[in-house]
């Protein structure tokens, strides 16, 4: 408006300035009375008569009003289009940004989505906001169940000064988000309601720390891990490392320790080392053999002399002392015979 505009008091149409308050003054009272679904129309076309008259300020306060009435009534799209008026007017105005990306999500306009969350945080940024609009897009990623969007918000994060939430948020795009909703009808509802409450000045903004909070450690964590190892333990008698190292040193089977002392019992009855048992058995070949011809050769002698005596030193004495004094030290005895034949052994071995 021109100096002689202000001066005569008419507008940039040519009407003058009272006929405009007067318009804008029956439009409000028409809202005020609408029906729902009709309060947000009264109020934008209070906006647009501001906005022709050169008011410009006059015609963004119309208009946000607008576009919270539209909201309440659930009129996603005409919110929408009058948040464009207001950026064609005020581009930096952070909470029409914030609402529009809440209204792109709710489409699933992720092109428009993406502008209006990158011109979101950049003014955010300028204005010292990072607190606040952290705290937007945050929820916003929590969400969303498109991908490209969750990683952009983990970048804006990081542009914010929020490093922790940025990386938190970027382990979403491959799992997911916790909060994610798919239902297209279900998503429109919870980013309506959100941009509902994006206009509310609340005190609980997003911080930073949260991942050191979570590394600390939970006191009734640590109980229930207590209690989950002693029922380890009861069930399997030992601690879980007493259960390794008799894995790792099995003890002998019993089997084995008593073949052992049978073998050592073995050695000392027979009273020779093994050594000698291998030689009296060494040479099994021509030796034996020769054994064998001897012993043939001995049987043929006891079958041409006398019968055999009992071997037994008591069924000796049974009969008569000269009698057996003969028998057992005679040339043809059969001590004598025992005697040359254990000779004729140990010459052949010597050989």
């Amino acid at each position: 408006m021109s100096f002689l505009q202000r001066l005569f008091g008419s507008s940039s149409t040519g009407r003058s300035s009272k006929d405009v308050d007067a318009q804008l003054q029956r439009l409000e009272t028409e809202a005020e009375k609408a029906l729902p679904g009709y309060v947000g129309s009264a109020y934008n076309r209070a906006g647009d008569i501001a906005l022709r008259e050169g008011r410009a300020e006059k015609a963004v306060g119309y208009y946000g009003r607008a576009i919270d009435a539209f909201l309440e009534d659930a009129q996603r799209e005409a919110a929408r289009g009058v948040a464009n008026k207001i950026l064609r007017v005020r581009p930096d105005t952070l909470r029409t940004l914030c609402t529009l990306t809440w209204l792109d999500l709710a489409a699933k306009h992720e092109a428009t989505a993406l502008l209006h969350l990158r011109d979101y945080v950049e003014k955010a940024a300028e204005r010292d906001e990072h607190a606040r609009a952290a705290t937007q897009i945050y929820q916003m990623a929590r969400i969303c169940p498109l991908e490209e969007f969750v990683g952009a918000v983990a970048d804006s994060l990081d542009r914010l000064n929020y490093p922790n939430r940025a990386g938190e948020v970027r382990g979403w795009v491959a799992d997911g988000p916790p909060d994610m909703i798919a239902d297209s009808d279900d998503l429109a509802d919870a980013c309506l309601q959100a941009a509902i409450q994006s206009n509310e000045r609340v005190e609980d903004l997003l911080d930073d720390e949260l991942d050191a909070a979570e590394q600390e450690s939970d006191p009734d964590d640590a109980e229930v891990a207590a209690a989950e190892a002693d029922a380890v333990e009861d069930e399997d008698g030992s601690p879980p490392e007493e259960a390794d190292d008799d894995l790792r040193d099995p003890e002998p089977p019993a089997d084995e320790v008593e073949d052992d002392d049978s073998e050592a019992d073995r050695d000392d009855a027979e009273g020779e080392p093994e050594e000698a048992e291998d030689d009296d058995s060494g040479d099994a070949g021509s030796e034996h053999a020769a054994a064998q011809d001897d012993d043939f050769g001995d049987a043929e002698d006891d079958a041409e002399g006398e019968p055999d005596e009992p071997e037994d030193e008591h069924a000796a004495d049974d009969g008569d002392d000269g009698e057996a004094a003969a028998k057992t030290s005679g040339p043809g005895s059969r001590k004598s015979r025992k005697k040359r034949k254990k000779k004729k052994g140990k010459g052949r071995r010597k050989g």
